[in-house]
């Protein structure tokens, strides 16, 4: 009897209590560092331009403008791809995968000794870009329950949100004080951190039993088709572009979209499932991301012309002096995200888009040639700073709030795939307006007519967004 008594006590002892669940938070630094790294680098080089020129004389200006050109073209068109292949073949693994050949792209970058080895490494830098991007992403979304994430996404958004915004400002110092080498050199540690702390800390989202075969028709097809409409776009004012090359590359873009369309409807494991398509939410944050994403650009190159052209602000001074928007971005973004996870995106989105129209309205009406920065400037530039930080980061997160897991990377993608395109538009359409060397005050007024009505566009397509949360059943 003793001995069954204590065989029964044996069994009866309670069990240890469970381990507590990791905290998502490591996970989404790691992810973030790299997001960083991707946005400063896509906007930096604004500041570089000017060194990279002196640096090789003997380039034409046509030649160097692909040292920016080739990096936003080729990024846009592997973004959905990259995003499919992480789906397919595990966030983690591509994700690291992405950062390693980012990084050796960047450093090829700096030791780069002529133009072309340069566009080289660009484009090998934008592959790896594309491919932790919506690797990234799915890695803070898998990472935070349904009710944390839209404080995650907000976030998330904000710091490449606030990388992009910084990076003229801080690759206009970089480059003043130690060579534009090192606007590419200063990736490799942080990027470096990225990838140790990646190693150990992240886990793969994507089981093998889960993995799809990844759609490389749909692959090609795309990436021509977003690559040549991009390339039609950027080189809609190379004066070695003729009209009917230009309308040529153009048409095979639509002519490759429509066959990526029509082998999407058919075969049966497409690389963008046209179905997302079918979420009223998701349709219309993609249309207003391509709106927002085309005004924000312009925004950009507009404050540097303005700055340094009517203004004649030195390029470190004009970076400085856009500083403050910026730095709006990220606590504006994080106010927005925890009050969108109770409240939805919507009021952020319509709210923020009459904020930027406002800021537009205020650059189109205040400033004159009379320098006066605290007085003409500044209000307007803490109107956009808050505007983005309402608008950029929800976009973001609005567009994945509601997607299937197994669509994270893939509908992330698609979303940033067309703000890049966005931004491709917004820089063709700001340099054809005022991208002469004599831009005088009075040309600036279309681009901010153009911000004005793409920023209402923006709130008016956010209208039907709808995030909100369900209230929990009785």
């Amino acid at each position: 009897m003793r001995s069954a008594a204590s065989h029964l006590a044996i069994h009866v002892v309670p069990p240890h209590p469970p381990a507590p669940a990791a905290s998502p938070w490591p996970a989404f630094w790691i992810a973030s560092v790299a997001v960083f790294l991707v946005s400063l680098d896509s906007t930096m080089l604004f500041a570089a331009f000017g060194a990279l020129r002196n640096a090789f004389p003997q380039a034409s200006a046509a030649d160097m403008s692909w040292v920016l050109n080739a990096y936003t073209v080729v990024y846009a068109a592997m973004l959905i791809p990259a995003g499919g292949l992480a789906d397919a073949h595990g966030r983690k693994r591509v994700f690291m995968f992405g950062v390693v050949l980012f990084l050796a792209a960047s450093a090829a970058c700096g030791l780069s000794g002529s133009v072309g080895w340069l566009i080289a490494a660009r484009v090998l830098q934008a592959i790896g870009a594309a491919l932790l991007t919506p690797a990234s992403l799915s890695i803070v979304l898998a990472a935070f329950p349904q009710d944390k994430r839209a404080v995650a996404i907000s976030l998330w958004g904000a710091v490449g949100g606030l990388a992009a915004a910084i990076g003229p400002s801080l690759g206009s110092f970089v480059v003043d004080a130690v060579g534009w080498q090192w606007a590419f050199y200063l990736n490799l540690p942080l990027g470096a951190i990225a990838l140790w702390r990646g190693a150990s800390r992240l886990t793969e989202s994507v089981r093998p039993d889960t993995r799809r075969r990844v759609d490389m028709v749909g692959v090609g097809l795309l990436i021509v088709a977003v690559g040549t409409i991009a390339l039609s776009i950027v080189q809609s004012d190379a004066p070695s572009w003729h009209r009917t090359d230009l309308v040529m590359t153009f048409a095979t873009g639509v002519i490759a979209f429509i066959g990526f369309i029509a082998w999407a409807r058919f075969t049966p494991a497409p690389l963008v499932d046209l179905g997302l398509f079918r979420h009223r939410t998701y349709s219309y944050v993609n249309l207003a991301t391509l709106a927002f994403g085309i005004a924000f650009s312009m925004m950009f190159f507009a404050f540097f012309f303005y700055m340094t052209g009517v203004w004649h602000y030195t390029l470190p001074r004009a970076g400085l002096a856009i500083t403050p928007g910026p730095l709006l971005v990220m606590p504006v973004a994080i106010i927005t995200g925890r009050l969108a996870g109770r409240l939805g995106h919507r009021p952020f989105l319509v709210g923020g888009g009459l904020v930027y129209a406002a800021s537009g309205l205020w650059f189109l009406l205040v400033p004159g040639e009379t320098v006066n920065y605290l007085r003409d400037w500044l209000p307007g530039l803490l109107l956009s700073g808050v505007g983005v930080g309402m608008v950029l980061p929800s976009l973001s997160a609005a567009a994945v709030n509601k997607l299937p897991p197994q669509h994270y990377a893939v509908g992330s993608a698609v979303n940033q795939a067309t703000r890049q395109i966005g931004s491709v538009l917004g820089v063709a359409i700001t340099v054809v307006l005022i991208g002469h060397g004599s831009a005088q005050h009075a040309d600036f007024q279309p681009v901010y007519i153009i911000h004005v009505a793409l920023a209402l566009i923006t709130a008016a397509l956010c209208w039907p967004v709808n995030t909100r949360p369900e209230p929990p059943k009785p």
